[in-house]
């Protein structure tokens, strides 16, 4: 019997794909397709990428991308990832616009927001992949709780409640936002 080995995807075949209309990630080679998150998801990815611009423009830190735009992370099998939100600094960042393609300058700081079809275990993998990869802090939305948890490779992984306020340590010094903020209003 003769098993065969699938093919594994690279780079430049994920942004093909995505060109004809097929939407993922790339792990490992691997093809991991997503759906789109829903009206919930895109408001507090709205609310957050909002924040995070005004505070990154006005002190002229680096850039913030949004909408899952795409991290080259590992090669040879190749790994995609696209963060909901990420913050790359003026001292991470390439000199010039903005690249076609997938950055591969890893974020300093990545959001994710869960989406009723993640699974936790998947998301607190995520997080910790951008970690071991060089992402200093990654926050966690979670919407159902409305709560975020704070992950740094330094310590553990630390839950803001709906009436505390996320702050940007060492990434973003001096950004401060009320939780409250980046979800809509209940009810």
């Amino acid at each position: 019997m003769t098993t065969t080995v699938p093919k594994l995807l690279t780079a430049d075949d994920l942004l093909r794909l995505h060109s004809e209309g097929v939407y993922g990630e790339l792990i490992r080679g691997e093809l991991h397709e997503t759906m789109p998150p829903g009206e919930q998801h895109g408001t507090i990815m709205a609310e957050i990428t909002a924040l995070l611009v005004m505070f990154v423009k006005r002190f002229r830190l680096g850039r913030v991308t949004a909408g899952d735009a795409g991290v080259w992370i590992e090669r040879d099998p190749d790994t995609v990832r696209g963060p909901d939100i990420a913050f790359f600094s003026t001292e991470r960042m390439q000199a010039g616009p903005p690249l076609p393609g997938y950055s591969v300058t890893v974020p300093d700081l990545v959001v994710e927001i869960v989406s009723p079809n993640n699974k936790s275990l998947e998301v607190y993998d995520k997080a910790r992949m951008w970690l071991s990869h060089g992402v200093r802090m990654v926050w966690v939305v979670q919407p159902v709780s409305r709560t975020v948890d704070v992950h740094r490779s330094d310590v553990g992984v630390e839950v803001v409640p709906e009436d505390g306020v996320i702050g940007g340590g060492d990434v973003l010094p001096e950004f401060t936002c009320p939780i409250s903020d980046i979800f809509p209003p209940a009810g």
